[in-house]
């Protein structure tokens, strides 16, 4: 049998093949290579990195087959300002997105591709997002002149001949083609950087009606993976809108009781307020024979099932974690996941050639080299690794993995939970009293602004059900889609809003969090199964001090008293700035969240 050269095309698919040629002839590579998922060309695509300077191996022994990665100090995090949705119409897109017209775009784009990749490898890479066998699985097809990208795209997603080979069946989904360029040709005899991008220009760009992706100038994770938040929300947040179902950055956990009851809720928080820490919760000792399963740590595809009742699948394959903060203590899962075939981008490297960044252990490394390849002390007065230092691992070495993650119909949910990090004014925990006074609470919910994009870090911006930077189209239309979404089912999820990060009068954090967390978690989960009780309160039902099992904590009355603390003075604070959002919004909002604002304003 003769060995497949890398140019050899993966699939007959003619639409493929003439769209693949096209982009080709535009971008101008020097050669290309179909990715056909295995082991061994994983394995020479690492070694060629290495040899690049862009990846370095660290230690076989202690970390293996992990790499760390530095980025260009100008390419470390999402860049929102230069993401456009570019829909037929500026309304369709709202106020809250970028919005060029597309045709000024495509021309705009096709100037910055032409001859984009010289020098380069096009990488034809196929892509899965979700179970190959499931319904709700879309395919993807990503160009890229990026080593780095594929390896990763490896991990976060399904690739390779199995997704080809459903593009030959000719009665799959439609497929969304995406275009990515760090944008930084080489000339002849030029020699490489380790991280090329373009330091001048990017472009991360969406066309909602023809499902095309397109990103330039940015090599770095959502800017250049895309089939993670570009495809997963941006472009599936429409298909789902037109196809009845919900494209949502939320993780799903599974909570199984000593009896065997499992409970599956998602739960959406923005970036870097401890969506992976809670997805890997581990339950205190004191909480014998209870489990949390992962199910998924960052994205959900959500559809009514046959039984009136919300089912969920995690699209990606693998988790985009945020580093910094990660440790033994905060989620041993997750360090038990990152230990072997996983990627570190922007974090330390020890002299013992292992990672590291703040959090990871209690004390850190008397000398490393940081982030930007420079000299390392604690007493240096910077940070080793980047705020937005990243892992890329797989999802099935996770060892909390839920038996059924993969499972094609999904996992049905009870319960749906949003969060924010905000130090005052919301407290731990409250549940909405319905549906659509639980879509309003999503839609209001507030949160400090973290390094996860680029920016100011610090300020409180609202960020509806965690999607302000992800959706794909007017958010007033898409709290519509979610009210429309009941009518669909018999049963809804009981919806909750949670806050970790409230703090005293001294500026402490109140609640322990971590996994402590599970307290809150009981409650909820007993809740949707309609077996605990609560307390009315203006904004919800909260849970009295003694509806929590506190069995292993030591946590008085006064401070949950004082994190539990509905301040009606600051919660009208909170309802006016509710009116800044809707403002933006209000020729496309749905009546019933002024008919939920109205009804707070009476309640307070």
């Amino acid at each position: 049998m003769t060995k497949r050269t890398p140019e050899q095309p993966l699939s007959t698919n003619p639409h493929l093949l003439k769209w693949v040629k096209k982009m080709a002839a535009l971008c101008r590579p020097e050669r290309i290579h179909w990715i056909d998922g295995s082991q061994e060309e994983n394995d020479a695509l690492c070694e060629q990195a290495v040899r690049s300077g862009t990846f370095i191996r660290l230690d076989a022994k202690r970390w293996p087959g992990c790499f760390l990665v530095r980025s260009d100090p100008g390419d470390v995090a999402r860049v929102e300002d230069r993401t456009f949705i570019c829909s037929l119409s500026k309304e369709n897109a709202g106020p809250t997105n970028n919005w060029v017209d597309p045709f000024e775009m495509k021309k705009t784009l096709r100037g910055l591709f032409r001859g984009c990749m010289r020098g380069r490898t096009m990488y034809v890479l196929a892509f899965s997002m979700g179970p190959l066998d499931s319904p709700l699985a879309r395919i993807g097809v990503e160009l890229t002149d990026s080593p780095y990208v594929v390896v990763n795209m490896r991990i976060m997603t399904r690739v390779g001949r199995a997704v080809f080979d459903r593009l030959e069946a000719g009665d799959g989904p439609r497929v969304v083609p995406c275009m990515h360029s760090v944008g930084a040709p080489l000339k002849k005899g030029q020699a490489d950087v380790p991280w090329p991008c373009n330091k001048d220009r990017k472009y991360i760009v969406h066309f909602p009606e023809t499902r095309e992706i397109w990103s330039y100038g940015s090599g770095y994770g959502g800017n250049a993976l895309l089939g993670k938040k570009c495809f997963a929300l941006r472009i599936a947040s429409n298909i789902a809108r037109d196809e009845g179902w919900m494209a949502e950055h939320m993780l799903i956990l599974g909570v199984e009781n000593p009896q065997g009851e499992k409970t599956y809720v998602a739960a959406a928080f923005p970036s870097a307020c401890g969506k992976t820490n809670f997805a890997m919760l581990i339950p205190p000792k004191a909480f014998k024979g209870w489990k949390v399963w992962t199910v998924g740590d960052d994205i959900a595809w959500i559809r009514p099932g046959a039984d009136g009742r919300l089912h969920a699948i995690n699209p990606e394959a693998g988790f985009f974690g945020v580093a910094p903060g990660t440790g033994m203590k905060t989620n041993p899962n997750a360090m038990a996941t990152l230990a072997k075939n996983s990627i570190f981008t922007n974090v330390a490297l020890t002299p013992d050639g292992g990672p590291w960044w703040e959090g990871m252990t209690d004390e850190p490394p008397a000398r490393a080299i940081d982030w930007q390849g420079q000299p390392w002390t604690p007493d240096c007065g910077r940070k080793a690794a980047h705020p937005n230092a990243r892992f890329t691992a797989p999802t099935r070495q996770c060892p909390s993995i839920d038996p059924d993650w993969e499972k094609p119909e999904g996992v049905p949910i009870s319960a749906i939970i949003f969060g924010g990090r905000r130090p005052g004014t919301i407290p731990l925990v409250f549940q909405s009293f319905k549906w659509s006074s639980g879509v309003y609470v999503g839609a209001t919910m507030g949160s400090e602004t973290t390094a996860a994009a680029a920016g100011a870090v610090g300020t409180v911006r609202r960020d509806p059900m965690a999607m302000l930077p992800f959706c794909g189209y007017h958010m007033g239309d898409y709290f519509r889609h979610w009210i429309m979404m009941q009518r669909q089912l018999s049963e809804t999820p009981r919806v909750f809003h949670v806050n970790w990060f409230r703090k005293d009068k001294d500026g402490q954090f109140i609640w322990p969090g971590f996994g402590e967390n599970m307290r809150i978690l009981k409650w909820i989960v007993d809740r949707a199964r309609g077996r605990a009780l609560g307390k009315e309160t203006p904004i919800g039902w909260v849970p009295r001090y003694e509806d929590i099992e506190w069995a292993g904590l030591d946590f008085p009355r006064e401070r949950w008293d004082e994190i539990m603390a509905v301040d009606r003075q600051a919660w009208r604070r909170e309802v006016l700035e509710h009116e800044e959002l809707f403002f933006d919004l209000h020729d496309h909002l749905p009546k019933e969240m002024v008919f939920e604002r109205e009804l707070l304003i009476c309640r307070l």
